[in-house]
């Protein structure tokens, strides 16, 4: 009998390792898939349609759309910011994004210069950046100088979340000097 129990107890201990081992490895593939989340976003400016350099008219939103036309080449991108957030906003949400010093002056030279022409916004998230469009348009009323930038989205809570994901994953994978 000392030798069942003993092997009863060798089994029960293997049992209980056993899930422990798959429980954590169960969470640690929940948090690996999050840390590979990545996202972009790109800040354009709107131009004149009369402007000769490289163009584009895109739609923003996707419900009542407006033609705006702008630069091809974004004014800033995802490799200078430090975080994003999701606010409360009137009404439901809003994403804020902090750029660095680089960006900051950047933001403030063309809000500056800039009034009463767009800021468009394009972002795209998930793990291969699968999904992505135009975001908003918000319109320059003054200078920001403080490197915030504050956009009500045109995408659902849960796709604002992953795409703040997957920024703040981008941004810590930059301050530590590389980028997977």
């Amino acid at each position: 009998m000392k030798v069942c129990a003993r092997q009863f107890n060798l089994f029960l201990t293997l049992a209980v390792l056993a899930g422990f081992i798959c429980g954590c490895s169960t969470e640690s593939k929940e948090a690996k898939k999050e840390k590979k989340q990545t996202a972009a976003l790109r800040v354009h400016i709107e131009v004149s349609r009369n402007d000769i350099s490289s163009k584009q008219t895109v739609s923003v939103p996707r419900s009542d759309p407006v033609a705006v036309t702008i630069a091809d080449d974004p004014v800033l991108t995802e490799a200078n910011i430090i975080t994003a957030r999701i606010i409360d906003a009137p009404g439901g949400f809003a994403i804020e994004v902090q750029f660095d010093e680089i960006a900051t002056s950047l933001l403030e030279h063309y809000s500056a210069t800039n009034p009463g022409r767009h800021f468009v916004i394009f972002g795209q998230w998930g793990e291969k950046l699968a999904n992505g469009r135009w975001l908003a348009a918000p319109l320059i009323t003054h200078r920001i100088a403080n490197g915030i930038l504050a956009f009500t989205p045109d995408c659902s809570r849960e796709e604002a979340n992953q795409l703040v994901l997957g920024l703040n994953n981008l941004a810590a994978q930059m301050n530590q000097g590389f980028v997977k």
